[in-house]
């Protein structure tokens, strides 16, 4: 515990150290926000925010992951995900430059942004099905046992990944939210993997490095808020936004417990289902929407809730969900 301890704190000063930094930077390479056009009102002051400020945290946690994992233990799931976050965030570096170099709000199109996402996702899937620690079966939380799915593990896997990350990128709509929420689900994933490793010696080593990489992710993400919380004077990008999606679902995907995230993750899944509730009521109504806006918390926010209620509520909401994920793992 008090390894996991200092990888928090020394990932939370380095995060603190770099947005002073990273920040100024950022502005002189002129590397502004653009606010899209149809949104809230509310967002156009954040023009010209830095953006890309994901590195501030990204940075820190793979370094304090690294300085504090068990050296003499077993490395393959904490590089998993170190390879899940790592190619989710280029991908998201990627939009997130071609944003700033076209000035504008559109950066990669869908199609180019989600094929190296399905790429990337085969990868992780099939790495998954074949490594004989995790296998075609999912852990079962709360009711016990295992859901064996065979070849189906694949598909499964790669719409777990896509859509995981997917719903981090879209939940990045408020000062601080994204970065909240996550630090809450990876301080889950902590005692989670913690917990794991006690109760099963033969996995110990492995799941102990994941609990590192966790609490790397804690740390950092607590410094980073330091810079992004309402106002921010940072925003993660879509660089910042797939990593963290792309670190959640890698621990979900070495641990077995990717039917864990709809409860940890749920402000994720919300945004993501809210946004397909927006588009299939669009179609199907030919122009009616069904929000005011999607994701939800734009919904709140234009119902006239503070953008600062509309993230404290989320935060409320997923430290209880992550608790109750407790139940079934911490004694």
């Amino acid at each position: 515990m008090q390894r996991i301890i200092w990888t928090v704190v020394a990932a939370f000063a380095m995060a603190i150290v770099l947005g002073p930094i990273v920040i100024p930077w950022l502005k002189k390479m002129k590397f502004g926000k653009e606010i899209y056009a149809l949104g809230p009102q509310t967002h156009k002051k954040k023009q010209g925010t830095p953006q890309m400020g994901g590195v501030i945290f990204a940075v820190p946690a793979l370094i304090a992951a690294l300085a504090f994992s068990y050296g003499d233990a077993r490395w393959d799931f904490m590089l998993i995900v170190a390879v899940s976050a790592l190619g989710f965030g280029l991908i998201g570096f990627i939009d997130d430059f071609l944003k700033i170099r076209r000035h504008s709000s559109e950066g990669l199109t869908p199609k180019q942004k989600l094929a190296p996402q399905i790429v990337l996702s085969v990868g992780l899937a099939v790495w998954g099905y074949l490594n004989p620690k995790i296998g075609p079966a999912l852990t079962v939380p709360f009711f016990g046992g295992e859901w064996y799915l065979g070849w189906l593990y694949i598909p499964v896997m790669v719409f777990v990944l896509v859509g995981t990350v997917n719903s981090a990128n879209l939940l990045d709509g408020l000062d601080g939210l994204l970065g909240g929420c996550g630090l809450l689900d990876f301080a889950a994933m902590t005692l989670i993997c913690l917990a794991m490793a006690a109760a099963d010696p033969a996995q110990a080593d492995n799941l102990l490095n994941v609990a590192i990489f966790a609490g790397a992710m804690v740390g950092a993400l607590l410094g980073f808020l330091r810079y992004n919380a309402h106002p921010a004077r940072v925003f993660m990008g879509d660089v910042g936004s797939f990593f963290i999606g792309g670190a959640l679902v890698g621990m979900a995907l070495v641990t077995r417990l990717s039917l864990l995230l709809p409860v940890i993750a749920l402000a994720m899944m919300v945004s993501s289902l809210s946004d397909l509730i927006q588009f299939a009521y669009f179609r199907a109504t030919h122009g009616k929407r069904f929000f005011k806006m999607a994701p939800l918390h734009h919904h709140f926010e234009l119902s006239g809730m503070p953008e600062t209620s509309i993230v404290t509520m989320y935060y409320i909401a997923t430290a209880i969900l992550c608790l109750l994920a407790l139940l079934g793992f911490v004694a």
